[in-house]
């Protein structure tokens, strides 16, 4: 689940602070890419997973417009910090694990 502390609105940044960690500003926004595409994949599952209760097999209208549950769900997860954000945070909270190979050589 998604961290409820991330702050879910715009932030204005120094670029600077991100370099830092890699001495690469282009490096750290490729480590915060990736994590952030590995939470939202994690988020999108879990979504995935708990709609699916909800799936029925016929197309009846009026069940689809009286679940009230599947839309709270959606919203709830609609209300969550975007992913890039929470991997900001992760990435300036030395959260994240990364290395580079081509580095280590």
């Amino acid at each position: 689940m998604v961290n409820p502390e991330v702050p879910n609105e715009i932030i204005t940044r120094n670029t600077l602070d991100y370099e830092k960690r890699t001495n690469n500003v282009y490096e750290s926004i490729a480590v915060i890419s990736k994590r952030a595409n590995q939470i939202a994949a994690k988020v999108k599952e879990e979504l995935t997973d708990k709609l699916q209760e909800f799936q029925t097999t016929s197309d009846n209208l009026e069940e689809v417009f009286e679940n009230r549950e599947q839309i709270e769900i959606s919203k709830f997860y609609e209300r969550q910090p975007k992913a890039t954000l929470v991997a900001l945070e992760e990435f300036l909270e030395n959260k994240i694990y990364h290395r580079n190979p081509l580095k280590e050589s």
